[in-house]
């Protein structure tokens, strides 16, 4: 059997590839080394489905967020070791899933718009070059985090359309002490930031939220795919959730930056399946 994961901050998509070709699939936590240690994972990794079908697993592909570095990618394979203890694993960056899995064997460039954001420039076999992205601190443009930070700032400032406010007051219970200590005092400050997409979402026929999403992308083409040689004759694609479910704003904003969208695509692990079965 093969074992297939795609893996972000927030959520782990797992395929299993029987030997009859069958598929089944579940949804997962999310894990980084950047910020869990490998005992962290271990334990949720026994904690969720994956231990009744450890033993027939014979390979792995696993790509995650985080795995940028060999020391990133041992972390992550050691705690798998804990539960697949006689399985084949071969560790890769999630950018390299969102290459497979929009561009296949052919060269394109690649995005992640989901908790975070990344890119890459890829050849059809192996990404050449990807352009620095330093997390939802010093990053993340167009990602959740940026676009959930930047919502945040606003509310706190009260620098956001009233009705917006209003809505927010009331629907999501916001209160500045718990936004403070929730961002500097508690962990996965990241997912909790994008965890307002929702509601931003939600409202996106309001001019302030539509405008959130549209200026966050349009940040993102500066700082990622303008670099990347020939930026204006080739496909881009994307994959995550913040490109899915805002797919109308991303392409209208990626339009006025004569940029070519070809695929938008919510998790790459249906492409990666496609992929290592061929």
């Amino acid at each position: 059997m093969q074992l297939i994961a795609d893996s972000g901050s927030s959520k782990t998509d797992w395929r299993l590839v029987l030997p009859n070709d069958s598929i089944q699939q579940h949804r997962g936590v999310g894990f980084n080394p950047t910020y869990q240690s490998a005992e962290e994972m271990s334990k949720l990794l026994r904690d969720d489905f994956l231990l009744g079908i450890s033993s027939e697993v014979q390979t792995i592909h696993y790509y995650g967020a985080g795995c940028s570095s060999e020391g990133m990618k041992l972390q992550v394979e050691n705690s798998l070791r804990t539960v697949f203890a006689h399985a084949k694993i071969f560790i890769e960056h999630d950018l390299l899933a969102a290459a497979r899995a929009t561009c296949g064997r052919e060269p394109g460039i690649a995005c992640i718009l989901g908790t975070g954001s990344n890119s890459c420039d890829y050849d059809g076999i192996e990404i050449v070059h990807s352009t620095p992205a330093p997390g939802y601190v010093l990053g993340d443009e167009g990602g959740g985090a940026y676009i959930g930070r930047r919502f945040l700032q606003d509310f706190i400032h009260q620098e956001m359309s009233s009705d917006i406010y209003k809505r927010a007051k009331e629907e999501l219970n916001l209160d500045y002490n718990e936004i403070i200590d929730r961002v500097y005092k508690q962990p996965f400050a990241g997912r909790y930031m994008a965890s307002f997409c929702r509601f931003i979402s939600k409202y996106k026929s309001d001019p302030y939220c539509y405008l959130l999403y549209f200026n966050a992308f349009q940040e993102f083409f500066k700082k990622y795919i303008f670099k990347y040689p020939d930026w204006q004759i080739r496909q881009v694609n994307f994959v995550g959730s913040i490109a899915f479910y805002n797919s109308d704003i991303l392409r209208n904003a990626a339009a006025e930056a004569g940029i070519h969208v070809n695929l938008i695509l919510e998790s790459p692990i249906a492409g990666l399946t496609l992929y290592h079965k061929q």
